[in-house]
């Protein structure tokens, strides 16, 4: 593995998911407004409140994220008003959810003021608290030291 990562200047990133995924979730008042899907909101004036944002960016952002196929539109109508449009998780949005939740688990950790945490994830069934790990297919916990990189199949080398 030591000599793999050592040619990382041999590599070419432009193949990178981690940057890949950046660029479609990046922003931070993207971020929120996932983070308020996964609590519930649902409409377009609850997002923009809720992240703090003024309605161009949240009307932009909920856009992207549509375009991106993490949130679906889906038509509602109050009685005696128009029909508009709800924002609801797609699968591919829902499998953000540990990504938020590492990010909250750290956020607890490491930049929580003297107060604590605003909201706490518990296991609805136990009550016990819900935190983001790493597991291999296998299924054991993994340790950052214990984690292996090598060539992937879409690795670029720099000609």
């Amino acid at each position: 593995m030591a000599d793999f990562l050592e040619d990382r200047d041999d590599w070419s990133m432009t193949n990178c998911s981690v940057a890949r995924a950046l660029e479609i979730v990046g922003t931070r008042s993207a971020m929120l407004i996932l983070r308020e899907a996964f609590l519930g909101t649902r409409r377009f004036h609850d997002f923009a409140r809720r992240v703090g944002i003024g309605e161009p960016v949240a009307a932009a952002r909920l856009k992207e994220l549509t375009a991106q196929g993490l949130l679906e539109r889906v038509p509602y109508q109050e009685p005696g008003q128009r029909t508009r449009d709800e924002y609801r998780l797609t699968r591919k949005g829902g499998e953000l959810l540990p990504v938020i939740t590492a990010l909250r688990q750290w956020g607890d950790d490491w930049a929580a003021d003297s107060t604590g945490p605003s909201v706490r994830a518990t296991h609805r069934e136990c009550g016990s608290p819900v935190h983001a790990r790493l597991r291999c297919d296998a299924g054991h916990d993994v340790d950052q030291r214990d984690i292996e990189i090598t060539a992937g199949p879409g690795l670029i080398a720099v000609s």
